[in-house]
């Protein structure tokens, strides 16, 4: 690679590579390499491609992924986690990120690949993506791969899941919090819209979440408050602060009954 073309890549990825080796084996796809080595002839000598950093990366990705999402949903259970887990580093997640991230313009390929339209195939945008993050993980270690996926991969996709009030089953805090309720054996809480502002065609709106005090007396232990572009999304939002106050009265914090505001999407 060109050293214009690697500085293009780094502003892109927003990390500057010590080791340029790494970068550019990251963005070679086999079919590159071996022509490489067949034009070598009797010279050749084995060149890099970027199948083993996928495999690297891949497992630096789960590891990332698997710690935040069990600092930050600590009531979502084993099987929920895995399967928010699947679908951040799912294909067909990890392909828009490569797309955004213009990754084909950097592929190194084979003429027959090149020909074929593989710098816009899915395939090889997601495994050059892995690639790219062991080669971060390898230059600059576990920090550096970490910082990187939550600002390109993880944070932007849960932002997105939140805006649209739970995309996914697994985002879905009115169940976790019916569940999580239940299995305390107290009431449920109560829904109540108390607000609803702006026009017909951009409506905000203010939902409580009111979590009833344990001896059943009259009065709230905790209200989540929360607002959103749908009564669903400000439902979740008020839900989830529902939930982080029972985590934090279960680690014997947050005894004090408390009212939050959130703006969801």
């Amino acid at each position: 690679m060109k050293e214009r073309e690697i500085s293009a890549l780094e502003a892109a990825l927003g990390y500057h590579f010590r080791r340029r080796g790494v970068i550019e084996q990251s963005v070679t796809h086999s079919s590159q390499a071996r022509e490489l080595e067949a034009q070598a002839g009797e010279n050749k000598h084995q060149i890099n491609d970027n199948e083993q950093l996928e495999f690297l990366g891949d497992a630096v990705l789960s590891l990332v992924t698997s710690e935040e999402l069990f600092r930050r949903f600590p009531h979502f259970r084993e099987g929920e986690l895995s399967k928010l887990r699947a679908h951040v580093v799912s294909e067909r997640h990890l392909i828009r990120v490569a797309q955004r991230l213009e990754l084909g313009h950097y592929l190194r390929l084979g003429r027959g690949e090149e020909k074929s339209g593989g710098r816009g195939k899915t395939a090889l945008l997601v495994d050059a993506l892995e690639a790219i993050l062991a080669a971060i993980y390898l230059d600059g270690g576990l920090e550096a791969a970490r910082s990187f996926i939550l600002r390109e991969i993880l944070n932007p996709e849960l932002e997105r899941m939140e805006r649209e009030g739970g995309a996914l089953p697994l985002t879905d805090f009115k169940s976790a919090l019916q569940e999580t309720l239940q299995g305390l054996g107290v009431a449920q809480p109560s829904y109540l819209l108390v607000d609803e502002a702006g026009p017909e065609h951009s409506k905000t709106f203010t939902v409580e979440v009111r979590l009833h005090t344990r001896d059943g007396k009259d009065g709230n232990e905790f209200v989540g408050r929360a607002q959103g572009s749908t009564k669903k999304a400000a439902e979740q939002d008020a839900a989830r602060q529902v939930l982080t106050y029972l985590a934090s009265r279960a680690n014997g914090a947050g005894e004090k009954p408390a009212r939050g505001v959130v703006r969801g999407g």
